[in-house]
Formats: structure tokens, C-alpha cells, sequence
């Protein structure tokens, strides 16, 4: 038991090194609390783990792989849209108007509901199911489990760290566009599998670069009308007098 657990750790652990899950908690914990965004990917890894082990390798002909992808595409590409959007409507006077990491409504569900989707289907899900046909189906469960979310921990630690280090305009811009980026990846990933990573990376960066400039210039034309616009009673009485002058 101990030695299937050992095992499933290590398969885990060393698949999702550098694996599209680590950006994915990365950039969740840009925008939630850690607290949150770890029990999240626990609770999805845990719910896929738990299927794959009890399905094992028919699960592969079970689920339609290509569609529960386009879905993850689609759920990465909405929240990344959602998050500037947030922005460029945000009032600039408000302090707090860039959409806050800590007040976003249900992080929990969003970020289990987008590691479903998207560890459904993904390398790591066969790999367990796999596993299971040989060693003790609960010890590769807890191990599968155990193994992803200390990979995915790596990825949430840097979050942190980056986040203590930006202010929260700059984050929510920075998750608005990973988001996309993921999004836009996961799809070109699923549709076009023989396109290969790398193209199809730099294909994906257009997305987040052609949001990014629509975003900056639509803060930029605010940041223009804002003087005239944010002007005191006074000001604008003082103004008015000068052009009579």
C-alpha cells in the first residue's frame, strides 16, 4: 500500500512539472487566496483521480475527450475576458475598483469546475488509470491525488510570491491574460494536435496580446478624459472665468 502510494507520487509529481496545470494554479493564485484555490484543485484532482482509478483504461473511450476540452478552452477564455472587462469598466477614482484576488464571487466553484474540465482527458488522468490495472486502485487514488496537488503547490507558492510584489491593477491584468493564453492554448491544443506545442503557443499568444492593446487603449482614452471629467465645482467655475477673461 505504502510502496503503491510512494509510486503514484512520484509518476504524479514529475508529469505535471512544467505541465499546463501549473500555469493554471499559477494564475489562480494571482487572482484568489491560496487557501481557496488549493482546495480547489484538491477537490477536482481528488473527483478525477477517483474516476480514472475506478474506470481505468476504458475510461478513455467513455468520455468524449475532445468536447470536455473545447469546454476547458471556453471556461479559461470567459474568465479571462470577465477579468478585463472588470477593468476597463472599473471606476478610476475608486481605489479599489481593479477586481480584487480576495472578493471575486465563487473562487471556489471556478477554480474546481476549471480543473475538471481540463484534468479530464489530460495525460496524467491515463496515467493513473493505467497504474490502477497493476497496484492497489486506493493507493494510486491517494497518491495521484497527493502527487498533483504538491506539483500544483510549486505553482501557487510563486503566485504568491509575485503577488506580494504587484498591486492589484497589475494582477488582474496579468490572470485577465494568462487566462486567455491558457484558453487559447487548451483550444488550438484540442483542435489541432498536430500543430505541435510550441506553434501552437505562439499562435495563442496573439490572443492575450490583441486583448492587451484593446485593454490599453481603452485605459488610456479614460486616463485622457479624466482630468476633465474628475474636476471639482471650483475648478470648473475657475475655468470658466479664465475663458471669459
Amino acid at each position: 500500500m505504502y510502496a503503491t502510494i510512494g509510486l503514484a507520487i512520484g509518476i504524479v509529481f514529475l508529469a505535471e512539472l512544467g505541465d499546463k496545470s501549473q500555469l493554471m494554479a499559477l494564475t489562480f493564485a494571482l487572482r484568489y487566496r491560496w487557501w481557496v484555490v488549493l482546495g480547489g484543485i484538491a477537490t477536482a484532482t481528488a473527483v478525477v483521480h477517483i474516476i480514472s482509478v475506478a474506470v481505468g483504461h476504458f475510461l478513455g473511450t467513455a468520455l468524449p475527450t475532445r468536447t470536455i476540452a473545447f469546454l476547458a478552452a471556453f471556461t479559461f477564455l470567459a474568465v479571462g475576458l470577465w477579468t478585463l472587462r472588470e477593468l476597463a469598466t472599473a471606476d478610476p477614482d475608486d481605489e479599489q475598483s481593479p477586481p480584487s484576488r480576495f472578493t471575486t464571487a465563487a473562487p471556489f466553484f471556478v477554480v474546481v469546475s476549471a480543473f475538471l474540465l481540463a484534468e479530464l482527458g489530460d495525460r496524467t488522468m491515463f496515467a493513473t488509470a493505467a497504474l490502477a490495472t497493476e497496484k492497489e486502485w486506493a493507493g494510486v487514488w491517494l497518491g495521484s491525488t497527493i502527487g498533483m496537488v504538491a506539483a500544483d503547490a510549486l505553482a501557487i507558492a510563486i503566485g504568491i510570491l509575485v503577488g506580494k510584489h504587484l498591486p492589484e491593477r497589475a494582477i488582474g491584468i496579468g490572470s485577465g491574460l494568462l487566462f486567455l493564453f491558457i484558453g487559447a492554448l487548451t483550444a488550438l491544443d484540442t483542435g489541432l494536435p498536430a500543430l505541435g506545442i510550441l506553434p501552437a503557443a505562439a499562435i495563442a499568444l496573439v490572443v492575450p496580446l490583441a486583448a492587451g492593446a484593446v485593454l490599453w487603449a481603452i485605459l488610456g482614452h479614460r486616463a485622457r478624459e479624466l482630468p476633465a471629467t474628475s474636476a471639482s465645482p471650483a475648478e470648473i467655475s475657475a475655468r470658466r472665468a479664465d475663458d471669459l477673461r
